[in-house]
């Protein structure tokens, strides 16, 4: 089991979640999109949100400010939320500006928003679950994008719910979060996607 639930926290890394929305969408939308729009946004994306933070991570941890990928204290998850919140600032206005793919526009703004509220707890000493944040955003976005574009991507839903309840566990097995810590980031990931779909829906 202790095998099991650190593989699936690596797999469902809140890294991901970014770049996973950015390929759903891609793959589900039946607007025509031509390649050289996909490699414009994926590849930036994938740079930005994937590289640029393994890059970061590993510089802080030279300088000592963090000790683990985990991040497990709340005074090492403050650079790194920093940082991310910024690149996704930097997409929204570079990569995928509001008249680009408004879709995706308001998907990185959900994002924002979730980060945003994961800092503003770290201020009550509140270690938000990022994992829980990330994959709960991304299923809700999935859900969105079925009722926008009257898709049946049930199977999808169902597979993501279940990995949902999959990272919720291993979190808890892992002692890496406590209940009301695993609550707050399902809430967080689910309400940053419902609150801004009404602007694309």
């Amino acid at each position: 089991m202790k095998v099991f639930s650190q593989v699936i926290s690596y797999l469902l890394h809140p890294l991901f979640i970014p770049i996973g929305g950015t390929v759903a969408y891609f793959l589900i939308t039946p607007k025509y999109t031509p390649i050289e729009i996909k490699s414009a946004s994926i590849l930036p994306i994938f740079i930005l949100t994937v590289i640029i933070p393994v890059v970061t991570y590993l510089i802080l941890k030279n300088l000592g400010l963090v000790n683990s990928i985990e991040l497990s204290s709340i005074k090492e998850r403050k650079y790194p939320l920093y940082i991310h919140a910024s690149i996704l600032l930097l997409i929204l206005y570079k990569v995928i500006p509001n008249n680009y793919v408004s879709e995706l526009y308001f998907y990185f703004t959900g994002l924002l928003g979730a980060t945003i509220a994961c800092i503003l707890l770290l201020f009550f000493n509140f270690k938000t679950s990022l994992h829980t944040v990330g994959i709960s955003g991304l299923l809700m976005y999935l859900l969105n994008l079925s009722i926008h574009f009257e898709i049946n991507l049930i199977l999808a839903i169902s597979l993501f719910i279940l990995l949902t309840g999959a990272i919720i566990t291993a979190r808890l097995y892992l002692k890496a979060h406590t209940g009301i810590e695993v609550i707050m980031g399902l809430l967080i990931g689910l309400l940053s996607q419902l609150l801004t779909v009404r602007f694309w829906l």
